[in-house]
């Protein structure tokens, strides 16, 4: 197994893969944050929906420059 990696250290293959854990660690970090923020922004969209505001605005304001 240790043949593959030739005169490495195995301390130094430890230290790699440690960093790449830490690394992977922190990307799937940022995004989980990013679909944490898309998800909200949907939410408020449908939300906004709901409550029939985009109606409102197509009704009151845009069809009154047309």
């Amino acid at each position: 197994m240790l043949e593959i990696f030739g005169n490495i250290p195995l301390w130094a293959i430890l230290i790699i893969i440690i960093l790449i854990a830490v690394v992977a660690w922190k990307l799937i970090k940022f995004a989980i944050k990013i679909l944490i923020v898309v998800v909200v922004f949907f939410a408020i969209l449908i939300g906004l929906d709901v409550i029939g505001v985009f109606t409102w605005i197509n009704e009151n304001i845009i069809s009154s420059f047309m």
